[in-house]
């Protein structure tokens, strides 16, 4: 089955402004169409990002969670991409949107670092590159288990997500490839110990009216580049080729 890039979906922010993100709670979880596809190593994201999480209950009782996110990217880096995005538009997709690819990939994110939370690598297949999902496997399962917890994404603790570095290349049999890193910042309650996880930040998050219990959650992050073969008669369908959790799966 293939997980289409979802059309329609909400704006880009602007990265270089404060922005106030609502989080939203209706997901819907596709998957990606297999493709076996060789790896890339694009350039390291160039990009910060700093969160504040505050919860408040509404007049209804639903609870929403307000980010405010400052992000400071690369300028050379943010300039390329703008290039490479109106390259694939032009010769391999005029259909092409960043913002739904942003969408489908934060999708995709959840959905494939649920199954590596569960060790459930078979699934990954037609997900995840072949080459890849054995080593997945082989670091997972040396992680206790409050880390396996910790690579579990839900849709709605994803404070944050950016594209990174793009890519377009053909290899010697004239296949044409894009690739697209992709980073996200997302909270997580497993209980981790702090000497192992330098640099994460932690948060009081009230439950319920906020005045009662409150619940210690840190911010991970999460870099996810994807790939697709634009060759002729090739599925249009985006592969994992990378995956990195930091602290968790380096």
């Amino acid at each position: 089955m293939a997980l289409p890039l979802l059309r329609g979906c909400q704006r880009f922010p602007s990265i270089f402004s404060f922005t106030r993100l609502v989080l939203k709670k209706s997901i819907v979880l596709n998957r990606f169409g297999p493709t076996r596809l060789p790896r890339c190593s694009p350039a390291a994201v160039s990009a910060a990002a700093a969160a504040t999480v505050r919860p408040y209950s509404s007049d209804r009782g639903d609870q929403n969670q307000k980010v405010v996110v400052v992000g400071i990217p690369n300028p050379f880096i943010w300039f390329r991409t703008r290039i490479y995005y109106f390259l694939i538009r032009t010769y391999f997709d005029k259909e092409f949107s960043i913002e739904e690819f942003t969408e489908g990939a934060k999708q995709a994110f959840c959905h494939v670092s649920r199954l590596l939370s569960r060790c459930q690598f078979e699934a990954l297949d037609g997900l995840v590159a072949k080459d890849l999902i054995g080593k997945l496997e082989e670091k997972c399962n040396l992680l206790p288990s409050d880390y396996k917890t910790a690579l579990s994404a839900d849709p709605d603790e994803i404070m944050y997500t950016t594209p990174g570095d793009v890519g377009i290349f053909y290899d010697d049999n004239g296949r044409k490839f894009v690739s697209i890193l992709m980073r996200f910042w997302y909270l997580t309650s497993a209980q981790l110990p702090d000497d192992s996880m330098e640099g994460a930040r932690i948060f009081k998050v009230a439950i319920g009216d906020g005045e009662g219990e409150t619940e210690t959650k840190r911010l991970l992050t999460a870099i996810y580049e994807f790939q697709r073969e634009f060759t002729k008669g090739v599925p249009p369908d985006w592969t994992i080729t990378r995956i990195e959790h930091s602290k968790l799966l380096d």
